[in-house]
């Protein structure tokens, strides 16, 4: 993809997504001939076309209908002591200039793929907007190795090796920064170790063996349609974020299909979903780490057709501060989700068989602490619908938080729901 192309398509996901202003931020990519493609300045974010991207060439000459972005002298002094860095995100997502405000940065070890994509985050002092004192200060920090740097009073800057690996940087840093302040609303924050992480990363199963012959009948093609739109809508609604989030849906017996490792969840195809059959993967594809789980659920409950594993905002405030998660607030959220026990760091590593043994007919999703939580379901649709739920029944209590106490429904009411709506 063109670079003009590559940063139409990121600022549109960053502006209408609610991450930056109508012209606030911006948007760099150096290409192979060290010509820098760049947002222009003061033009409106939510309809920018590619013709409006501008180019700074190698020798300095400047090309395009507008100004290239106020900011460009921190791009280009990243891009000087950077040489690995091909692409730059500048904006003011509020999460992140909150932390920007008050001076400090959020800590990535609240969830482990933060910490992996994000690495250390720096910190770069106050300049003026625009200038090359601001650039000197960033492309310092930049120079210690840092990929993601808080600016003081002023947002974030986050480089990676292309766009799409910027993008993952800096939504990723502003889901935990937002995961952060919705959990300090509620309870206090915990944080795991550099060891939990490293467990973790080391309990990564190994593959399955690949299958000899694939077949794609329609009704399985009928499913890789439905995960990628479920996917799709998930990353809309706020709910997935392109680093992290599994989808799968039971195929036939215990086959299923499963969303892929290390794809972006915005970005994925139909071809990228990997069939499971028999124990094997599909050739040439990686399934999600977290196939193993999805298999013993579909081994152990044959009611169970489909499972979504994801981080949202404000469960994950619960799944950070082990705050109960009390879903008896209205009809709907105890309907829908019943009791939802949250489970310690490592319940879902390969051979721990807690969270197949929880999951049952009244015990649809569980929250895994500093992790995800986990939704299951008949249809993937039905499936989508309690994580909607439980998303919302998550906000409704964290903004509830300062306004007073939780009044929840009584037994007495539970049971008379229970008696219409689930026996």
């Amino acid at each position: 993809m063109h670079p003009r192309d590559q940063i139409i398509h990121t600022i549109n996901r960053i502006y209408y997504h609610g991450l930056t202003t109508t012209t606030g931020g911006n948007i760099s990519v150096i290409d192979g001939n060290g010509d820098i493609w760049v947002t222009p300045s003061g033009i409106d974010k939510g309809s920018l076309r590619r013709e409006d991207i501008m180019v700074v060439r190698s020798d300095g000459t400047v090309e395009g209908p507008h100004k290239p972005s106020s900011e460009f002298p921190f791009h280009k002094a990243i891009y000087d002591n950077r040489p690995d860095i091909k692409a730059v995100i500048h904006a003011h997502p509020p999460a992140l200039v909150s932390f920007s405000i008050v001076h400090t940065i959020p800590d990535t070890n609240v969830i482990p793929q933060a910490k992996n994509i994000c690495g250390p985050i720096g910190y770069a002092p106050y300049e003026l907007p625009g200038s090359q004192l601001l650039g000197n200060n960033i492309a310092k920090v930049f120079k210690e190795a840092y990929n993601a740097v808080i600016m003081e009073n002023h947002g974030v800057v986050v480089g990676g090796t292309d766009l799409k690996d910027a993008f993952q940087r800096f939504e990723t840093l502003e889901f935990c920064a937002r995961t952060i302040i919705n959990a300090k609303t509620i309870g206090s924050v915990k944080s795991l170790s550099d060891e939990d992480i490293e467990s973790f990363e080391s309990q990564i199963p190994v593959l399955q063996p690949e299958q000899d012959h694939v077949e794609y009948p329609s009704d399985e093609r009928e499913i890789r349609q439905q995960i990628t739109n479920i996917v799709r809508r998930a990353c809309q609604q706020g709910m997935m974020i392109s680093s992290y989030g599994t989808v799968s849906c039971r195929w036939r017996n215990n086959d299923f299909l499963i969303t892929p490792t290390n794809v972006l969840r915005w970005d994925i195809t139909l071809d990228d979903i990997v069939q499971i059959r028999d124990g094997k993967r599909e050739p040439g594809k990686v399934p999600s780490r977290s196939v193993w789980l999805h298999q013993e659920i579909y081994r152990k409950h044959p009611e169970i057709n489909s499972i979504i594993l994801t981080q949202s905002p404000y469960l994950m405030a619960f799944g950070v501060t082990g705050e109960k998660f009390d879903v008896r607030t209205i009809p709907e959220s105890w309907i829908f989700l019943q009791d939802v026990p949250i489970v310690p760091f490592g319940s879902h590593f390969k051979g721990k068989k807690i969270i197949p043994e929880l999951i049952s007919k009244d015990i649809p999703a569980v929250i895994i602490e500093n992790d995800s939580v986990l939704v299951t379901g008949d249809k993937l649709l039905q499936t989508f619908d309690r994580l909607e739920v439980a998303e919302f029944s998550a906000k409704s209590l964290t903004m509830a938080k300062p306004i007073g106490q939780l009044q929840a429904i009584g037994d007495k009411e539970v049971e008379a729901l229970r008696q219409k709506f689930l026996n």
